[in-house]
């Protein structure tokens, strides 16, 4: 030794480090590692005295300052060739002075070989592990402050420079950009300016710089010397092929690299060989194999992750024998979960290359029979598992406390699944560090406590986060009181140096680079903090402390601590998501290969249906079981499947869900199921193709609603007595509050929906739950937790979430007083502390990698504050923890937050941690609740106005629910509205409602959408004042006398017949039972832009071919005869029923069957049912229909059937028929009173006979009338046939007002061909001659002939081949007015039309006749939309197209041959009370020009009102208050001004222009504005070379589908900018302070600032792809020709027509191209993916095409094999996501396609999303289709018009959910 004394004393400042202490070491660690000497000298590396040589290279020793920086004990015993040749490597390079940079595959091997050299050159080192929140601090200094100033510490490169160490940079490609070329300088020219002012100089240029200068004069210019002996050995991963960022190439230049690969395959083998031997050779060769397979460049191009090599070495040192090596492999390499369907073949195919495939041959472990602590080895632990038969004993690490045996636990339930779970991880516990991966909500939490508790283990849970940084990891910064800076470990290194079980919770969040740092914990034990304090492994710090003979004391003295050797991780994650490319950094694929070195893998298998069924049972033991039951099997069906729409619905049906259903179905098991279901999947809000997929699987496993909420007792009671809440049926006991001022107090209206939805918050808030209320804007949810709270009498905390929230700003404040920094509690923590209510709002604005730290809080009741406090619950309080904060029990979270997606945008909030809240679903209240409420609101508004805003309000917001528009309109809006109508009543609704809708007022599409939707519902916006369009009114002529009728009594008995009846019986067939569907009721209001006497109008859901023909009244019924069908509606119902009778009526033989159908509705007792006959086959068959819905109806129990003598009177009551042969031939019968009527040919009366009653003599008898006219001396009048004859008698003052005298007198309204009306004054009850009062008309209408004018055109001249059937003719007796329906050739048009104007097409003229006011209007009617084909049968039908009924008092209702039903207003009185009430709507405008008037006290305004001076000379004088008859002024008499005692007009012009003039626009501005339009047009077309008809019928299908473009383009850019959201950026040199960098900036730091900044993505996450979309067109020849029928084609050609120009521009969002197929074969190219159109022309052609090929192709159907295809060839292509939308009308069954066959094509491959669209063919084909296939899967559009919007649906609820 003494050459290596002399060296030492040569240098002169080693002189003082010399000790006896130092020989002995050396001779102590030859001694000991003796062993491993020998090992190396065989490996030709010596170790002479002070020398090493490796090789033929030597080196020499130095003795280390600080030997415990030395690494010890990385030497293994067996060193293989390769290694010792990177040794040599690396000495030679060392020699040279050259940095290395050590590259190769994750793993621990690169950091072992770099330590192993260091420990054999004795080398001491300083380790940073770099991750992407390494700053330059971190490398050069840092501030402290110490005792009020701030000092500058140097870090680890300035150390190691400075004392000649090893700086071993770990993980190059994990730091950001911009901070490694820091070191650039310091490693070529081993220089570097530090902050403080020194300057490191290199030890050449030092030591010649020191010959001329003493070491004085050095130092106080601050320059230091770099020591020779300093050295760099980075460590990094190969970029390009792993993720991370490339290296700078200056940076890169500097180091010389090494390929540091795994060991070859021999070395590997002899290793693994020695550490298992007592594992079969075999084995470990064949496991060897596969790893080194799945190593290989191949393997990472298939996608695969690198096989953690490294990790077969511990696991087969400690293996089972009996653990197959399948098993092994799923630990080692869980590829089941983080692999696709490729990779898993292709690792299943390694696997049974290699022989590996054994799993079923050697049974896992089943349970864990016992745990006791050892006794031969401290902190162990011995476990028996029982293994298939046998029992095996053996010792695994064990914790602090004593272990608890197996299944003694009260709150945990034992499962076979999860004890076979528990004895593996026991197995991996052996060897490694664990991660429990499983989907959220399935026990992980449970289990890994479960394990702890087992092993005596004390749990230390840490929520992952995804910001979160190394420092929250390690050591976060914090002040002492006196103001120094100092570093406080983190629970993760407090439980390191206790021993405890780490719980990392959500691993797959955090950022790879922070959970990089701890890949030398997990695999050596070590780690090195922030303050220089290092960690070492138990057995690496025993070592040190035996060779360097130093106390623990010392060592802490040296900041070097010991990892407890009981220390073990569990890591807990979600299943990697597959297939995914990174489309949103939440899903990345985080199972990568570097964290597969780190832990062995448990898969946490959902458990099994009867194990969740005893997990449900032990833990809610009174649940009833039919319910749990049911559950499970919804929650199994949906588990299974591989669609993933089921799948995201399944993942809210967690076991964690499930239990919470189960829990409240205990306490509360009268409720239905399908409302927990829904509550807990927020169906609600769900995608409406989510949203069908539950209500089907709902459906498929029987779970039936039982009532719908809404329909319970309207009567919820709320309130409050002798200290007892009472809300619905629950009741809950009032909180004491301490603090009464938190208590919430608001303005609350109850409502039934909003009880209802606070009784079932009630119910869970009693179970101990915390609630998530999820909802749009504006529905009330503050309002309502407000309330409840109040009710409650609980006092409240509230936090408002937004987009900057950060995890500190939840728990805690900081600020800086006096240099000490101080944490303010956030609410939460005040919360927690004091058992208060925390009502977090907008919680989906903060991103949810922030608010998932509330899961830990509500889960385990622990959390860990940004001081350094923890909130622990009360069950846990660990003992003498000075630092901790006890959860309060009343502690309750109440978390409000929008639904997820379009339009807010927000986090998905409740998709992150929807699970551990219990959800409910905040509507809008149902019309009757939120009628109730505006009433509170608004007393004196009109109820009519209330009633239109809900109903439009309501219409509003099903349209957003269908996504046609954006906004969801709520309750809070019409609240507004209301209370504006309140407060002025005279302002018009059309007007206030602005106040809402101007919001969209500059976007086309949603104003025409909005105007509608008002219009419809009758809110007249956009409508003038001056707008009244009635009916113009001509003068009725004189009412004049034109004879006489009497009723022949006595006299000649030849005239007074007896008429024999006879009565029998009704043989009654049936009941038969008829299907009744309900359509929706989709009635427009008419008076929207104008005031007509419509006052609305719907449409019969019938199909084309119906003819009506018969209308009831009150409660409208309308028979349609082809097929014969009955419709009723109720005049305001929603719904329209219809019950088909084909199967009813008779159909004849031969063929030509045109059934015409009566409608006769029934009176009182039998009110709501009808009578239909049918005229055409026989006429003694009548049907009578009772349908559903209750009518009232005018009319009797008894209706008549006439033959030609013979007179059928059935009495439905009775069931029987009298019927009465007559001696006179019958045209038609009119009912006159109850008993008598009035047959006509010539006129007779039928009466009873007056003295016997009429059942006895079984006779009628008939009286003949004969009518006599006025001037008789002029013959005859000519006879004419009645139309109408009233069975009522006109209230006296009506026929006094038409007679123009007064008159008491019974009477009868009769009408004819040849008068407006006549009025039979006495008839029929006074037997002396009646008086015949008419209106006479100028022209018999009957002498009209049908011209071919009007609605005549529409038959192409077919002329009218019979008389018709239907007289329209209604007496509208109440408002003495007679209404009839006349075809326009029957009116005067030349006198309702000016000259110049053609009158407009129309169905036909309601002539209305009024005997009050004697006028008479004709109002048209307009023509139907689609009019039937069977024309020339339809004009036997009616005259005019309409057919007429009288409806209520004042109004008729017409229905066309179209089925358009609209009501008319005819009666005055009515029409000026609706007149009025419209008025009011629209608010009058005064035309008043508005004054601004301020009201000054000076007395100038408050002069009486006077006359005012006469100006002599009449001058106008405007404003003033001086002269008489001024405009405008005040005080004087005049127009238009105010205060004035009366208005005089002195003949001037008022000044005031109306409203109206002032807001139009001139006329020239608006042509020159067209013309502009226009010319821009042409230009257009000229530049795409498009002729204008091209352009026309392009216009035609683009228009069709605008409205869903639009609303498509503004989902997709409002997405885009949310990917464009700017992200914080933090460490800036300016900017925001960053609360977590608070210190830094208190020591002086710069970069403590963030900022918001586009982010780069992240390094080596793969680029985003487009999505991928085809649509599969039918173009087949069927759609050709039903074209005609349903527009099946053209709709089709508006559907592509829509994805061409949704998707123009976004071709770098979406990849799309259109395929059709037809007979000729599945693959017709539309659209080519790389050529798509750009323009319109370029559009048109592709529809051309469609249509052109659907023309002429082959018959024949292709839908099967082109979606095949279209799925096999997508899935073959790089894409985000694939899509595959089918157009077809496909008759599978024609072809004999089975649908279960194309269900399984549609959902073939898990990748591609299919969808397909039926157009709804034959019958209930269709839906059929739909019951058999994927539900959200396909649609059937019935109505053609549908397959836009369905596309629409498809687009919105998939393919931009995850944009």
């Amino acid at each position: 030794y003494s050459a290596v004394q002399k060296s030492w004393a040569a240098a002169h400042f080693f002189r003082n480090l010399i000790g006896k202490w130092e020989r002995k070491l050396y001779r102590q660690y030859l001694r000991q590692n003796q062993s491993v000497y020998d090992h190396l000298h065989s490996l030709a590396i010596t170790l002479l005295g002070d020398t090493v040589k490796i090789g033929e290279i030597t080196y020499k020793l130095k003795p280390p300052q600080n030997p415990e920086l030395v690494p010890v004990k990385h030497i293994s015993d067996s060193l293989p060739q390769t290694v010792a040749q990177h040794l040599r490597w690396i000495m030679q390079k060392d020699l040279l002075g050259q940095d290395v940079f050590l590259i190769g595959p994750p793993g621990p091997l690169r950091r072992s070989i770099a330590m192993q050299y260091l420990e054999l050159t004795k080398r001491e080192v300083e380790y940073v592990a770099l991750s992407r929140d390494t700053t330059e601090t971190d490398l050069k200094q840092r501030r402290e402050i110490r005792s009020g100033t701030a000092f500058y510490i140097d870090q680890c490169a300035v150390r190691a420079a400075i004392r000649g160490r090893v700086l071993v940079l770990e993980g190059l490609e994990k730091a950001e950009r911009n901070v490694l070329p820091v070191l650039n300088n310091l490693l070529e020219n081993r220089e570097m300016q530090l902050e403080d002012g020194r300057f490191l100089m290199s030890a050449e240029r030092y030591d010649k710089l020191l010959q001329e200068h003493t070491k004085e004069e050095l130092d106080s210019w601050k320059i230091v010397r770099v020591s020779e002996d300093f050295r760099v050995i980075a460590l990094g991963l190969p970029v390009p092929k792993y993720k991370g960022n490339p290296l700078d190439p200056p940076l890169r230049s500097r180091f010389q690299a090494r390929d540091v690969y795994y060991l070859p395959f021999k070395d590997q083998l002899e290793l693994l060989y020695s550490a298992g031997p007592n594992v079969a050779a075999e084995r470990v060769s064949q496991l060897l194999s596969l790893a080194t397979t799945l190593c290989s460049q191949e393997s990472s191009s298939l996608g695969l992750p690198d096989f953690p090599v490294d990790n077969l070495l511990p696991v087969l040192h400690n293996s089972f024998p009996m653990l197959s090596s399948q098993q092994l492999l799923h630990r080692l390499y869980p590829y089941n979960s983080m692999l696709g369907k490729d990779g898993r073949t292709a690792v299943e195919g390694v696997l049974s290359r290699f022989e590996l495939l054994d799993g079923h041959r050697q049974p896992a472990p089943t349970t864990i029979l016992s745990v006791s602590t050892a006794k031969d080895v401290e902190g162990h632990a011995d476990i028996t598992l029982h293994v298939v038969d046998k029992d095996i004993t053996f010792q695994v690490p064990a914790g602090v406390k004593e272990p608890r045996p197996p299944k003694s636990s009260p709150t945990y339930i034992h499962t076979p699944s999860h004890s076979q779970l528990l004895a593996e991880m026991i197995q991996s516990h052996m060897v490694k560090d664990i991660c429990l991966i499983g989907p959220k909500g399935c026990g992980k939490s449970v289990i890994a406590r479960e394990f702890a508790e087992m092993l005596g283990y004390s749990m230390e849970p840490v929520m992952l986060y995804q910001d979160m940084t190394v420092r929250d990891l390690l050591q976060q910064r914090y002040t002492l009181p006196n103001g120094d800076t100092a570093w406080r470990p983190s629970p993760l290194v407090t439980a390191a140096m206790e021993g405890k079980l780490l719980l990392l919770d959500g691993i797959h969040r955090v950022n790879l680079g922070t959970l990089a740092v701890l890949s030398r914990l997990l695999h050596d034990r070590e780690i090195d903090l922030y303050d220089g304090t290092r960690l070492l492994r138990w057995d690496r710090y025993q070592t040190l402390k035996e060779q360097l003979h130093l106390s623990d004391q010392e060592l802490q003295e040296r900041s070097v601590f010991p990892i407890h050797p009981s220390f073990r991780v569990l890591a807990l994650a979600e299943p990697p998501v597959v297939g995914s490319a990174g489309s949103n950094s939440r899903a990345q694929q985080w199972l990568g290969p570097e964290v597969l070195t780190m832990f062995l893998y448990h898969n946490v298998m959902p458990l099994a249906k009867e194990e969740e069924m005893g997990l449900i049972q032990g833990l809610a033991p009174n649940v009833p079981m039919e319910g749990a039951e049911q559950l499970l099997h919804l929650a199994h069906s949906l588990r299974k499947t591989n669609d993933p729409t089921a799948q995201s619905l399944a993942s809210s049906l967690s076991t964690r869900q499930l239990l919470r259903i189960c829990r409240r179905l205990s306490q509360h098991p009268e409720e239905s199921i399908t409302h927990a279901v829904n509550k807990a999947c927020l169906s609600r809000f769900l995608p409406s193709l989510a949203r069908s997929s539950l209500q089907k699987n709902l459906m498929n496993c029987s779970i039936q609603d039982a009532t719908d909420p809404a329909d319970r007792s309207l009567d919820y009671p709320c309130m409050v007595k002798d200290g007892v809440l009472t809300i619905g049926s629950v009741s809950a006991p009032i909180y004491n509050a301490d603090q009464k001022m938190k208590v919430p107090d608001v303005l609350f209206y109850d409502n039934p929906q909003h009880m209802m939805v606070m009784e079932d918050m009630l119910k869970d808030f009693l179970l101990g739950e915390h609630l998530l209320l999820v909802g749009n804007q504006g529905v009330g949810k503050n309002k309502i937790v407000d309330r409840f709270l109040h009710l409650l009498n609980r006092p409240r905390e509230y936090l408002q979430l937004h987009r900057d929230t950060t995890v500190q700003t939840l728990t805690l404040q900081p600020s800086v007083r006096d240099g000490i920094i101080t944490y303010e509690d956030s609410p939460l923590v005040k919360a927690v502390k004091f058992g208060h209510v925390l009502v977090i709002d907008e919680a989906d604005k903060a991103p949810t990698n922030v608010t998932c730290i509330l899961k830990t809080l509500v889960e385990s009741g622990e959390m860990i504050l940004a001081d350094g406090r923890r909130i622990i619950s009360g069950a846990l309080i660990p003992e003498g923890r000075p630092d901790t904060i006890i959860m309060h029990p009343d502690f309750r979270m109440i978390v409000l937050a929008n639904r997820p997606g379009f339009p807010f945008l927000g986090n998905d909030f409740f998709g992150a941690l929807g699970d551990i809240f219990s959800c409910h679903a905040v509507d809008n209240p149902k019309p009757k609740a939120e009628l109730a409420m505006l009433k509170q609101y608004g007393p004196d508004v009109p109820d009519a106005t209330l009633q239109k805003l809900v109903a439009a309000f309501g219409e509003l917001r099903s349209l957003a629910d269908q996504g046609t528009i954006n906004y969801p309109y709520s309750t809070r809006e019409v609240v507004n509205i209301v209370k504006h109508l309140q407060k002025f009543p005279d302002e018009g609704l059309a007007n206030v409602v602005r106040n809402v809708f101007d919001f969209d007022s500059y976007n086309k599409d949603m104003r025409e959408v909005l105007i509608e939707a008002l219009h419809k519902h009758g809110i007249p916006i956009g409508a003038k004042p001056s707008s009244v369009k009635l009916a113009k009114e001509f003068p009725l002529p004189e009412v004049k006398m034109t004879g006489y009728w009497t009723i022949n009594q006595g006299g000649n008995t030849r005239r007074k017949l007896l008429c024999p009846t006879d009565t029998r019986p009704i043989d009654v067939k049936g009941p038969v039972f008829l299907r009744v569907q309900k359509y929706p009721c989709n009635r427009q209001e008419s008076r929207a832009l104008s005031f007509t006497e419509e006052k609305a109008h719907w449409q019969i859901p019938m199909n084309e071919v119906n003819i009506i023909c018969d209308g009831g009244c009150y409660v409208l019924y309308v028979a349609t005869c082809n097929p014969v069908s009955l419709y009723s509606m109720k005049e305001r119902g929603e719904t329209i029923k219809c019950i088909e009778l084909y199967d009813v009526f008779p159909r004849t033989i031969s063929g030509v069957w045109q059934p015409f159908v009566t409608v006769a509705p029934l009176g009182s007792p039998l009110d709501g049912q009808v009578v239909l006959h049918e005229e055409q086959v026989d006429l003694s068959i009548i049907h009578l229909i009772i349908p559903t819905s209750i009518l009232k109806s005018c009319g009797i129990s008894r209706c008549f059937c006439m033959c030609s003598n013979q007179l059928e009177v059935l009495d439905v009551l009775e069931g029987r028929v009298h019927s009465i042969s007559l001696p006179i031939n019958l045209k038609s019968v009119f009912l006159v009173a109850e008993d008598l009527m009035d047959l006509k040919y010539l006129k007779f009366l039928l009466t009873k006979p007056m003295h016997m009653a009429a059942e006895d003599s079984g006779v009628c008898q008939l009286h003949s009338i004969s009518e006599d006219s006025v001037n008789s001396g002029h013959g005859t009048t000519e006879l004419s046939i009645p139309q109408m004859l009233s069975c009522e008698q006109l209230p006296n003052e009506n026929l006094s007002a038409a007679l123009n005298q007064k008159i008491v007198s019974p009477n009868r309204v009769l009408v004819d061909t040849d008068s407006y009306a006549r009025l039979i004054v006495g008839f029929p009850d006074l037997m002396s001659p009646n008086e015949v009062y008419s209106f006479k008309r100028p022209v018999n209408l009957s002498a009209i002939k049908s011209g071919d004018s009007g609605a005549q055109a529409f038959f192409r001249g077919g002329l009218r081949s019979a008389t018709a059937k239907q007289e329209n003719c209604v007496g509208l007796i109440p408002v003495n007015q007679v209404v009839r329906a006349l075809p326009p050739n029957k009116v005067p048009l030349k006198e309702l039309y000016p000259k110049d104007v053609t009158p407009p097409m129309t169905a036909a003229y309601l002539e209305v006749t009024d005997l009050n006011s004697k006028k008479l209007k004709y109002i048209p009617v307009p023509r139907s939309m689609t009019v039937s084909p069977y024309t020339n049968w339809v004009s036997k039908v009616s005259e005019c197209d309409v057919l007429i009924a009288a409806l209520g008092s004042g109004g008729v209702v017409t229905v066309d041959m179209g089925g358009y039903i609209r009501l008319w207003e005819t009666g005055l009185d009515t029409l000026q009370r609706s007149l009025m009430e419209w008025r009011n709507m629209i608010g009058s405008e005064d035309g008043r020009p508005i004054q601004i008037t301020i009201q000054r006290d000076s007395g100038l305004d408050v002069s009486a009102p006077k006359h005012g001076k006469i100006d002599p000379h009449n001058a106008p004088h405007v404003g003033g208050n001086q002269w008489a008859g001024g405009t405008g002024g005040r005080d004087t008499a005049g127009l238009g001004g105010k205060g004035g005692p009366y208005r005089l007009d002195a003949g001037h012009k008022v000044y005031q222009v109306s409203q109206v003039e002032k807001d139009a626009v001139p006329e020239e501005v608006r042509k020159a504005a067209r013309e502009m339009a226009e010319k821009a047009f042409k230009e257009r077309l000229k530049e795409i070379d498009m002729s204008e008809y091209d352009a026309a019928t392009y216009e035609r299908f683009s228009s069709a589908v605008r409205r869903q473009v639009q609303s498509l383009r503004i989902i997709l850019d409002s997405l885009q900018a949310k990917g464009k959201e700017r992200q914080w950026l933090k460490n800036q040199a300016l900017g925001e302070l960053d609360d977590t960098k608070i210190i830094d900036g208190l020591t002086g730091e710069k970069a403590i600032y963030k900022r918001r900044g586009e982010l780069e993505p992240e390094l080596g996450s793969p680029q985003q792809k487009p999505k991928r979309l085809r649509v599969l067109a039918d173009v087949s020849g069927s759609m050709y020709r039903f074209n005609g029928v349903d527009g099946r084609l053209e709709r089709s050609m508006e559907a592509v027509c829509m994805v061409m120009e949704a998707l123009e521009n976004y071709e770098h969002k979406f990849k799309y191209d259109i395929v059709g197929h037809s007979g000729d074969g599945y693959d017709i190219e539309l659209v080519t993916a790389d050529k798509i159109p750009k323009n319109n022309k370029q559009r048109l052609k592709v529809l051309k095409v469609m249509h052109a090929h659907s023309q002429f192709c082959m018959s024949g159907d292709y839908t099967l094999e082109g979606t095949e295809a279209s799925i096999k060839e997508l899935a073959r292509e790089e894409a985000d996501e694939h899509f595959v939308v089918v157009l077809s009308d496909a008759n599978l069954e024609r072809y004999g396609i089975r649908p279960e066959r194309f269900a399984q094509v549609l959902t073939s491959d898990p990748q591609v999303n299919a969808f397909a669209i039926f157009i709804g063919s034959l019958g209930d084909q269709a839906e059929r289709l739909q019951k058999t296939l994927p539900a959200g899967r396909s649609f059937v559009a019935m109505d053609t018009k549908q397959i836009p919007q369905i596309l629409q649906q498809i687009f919105t609820s998939t393919m931009l959910s995850s944009a």
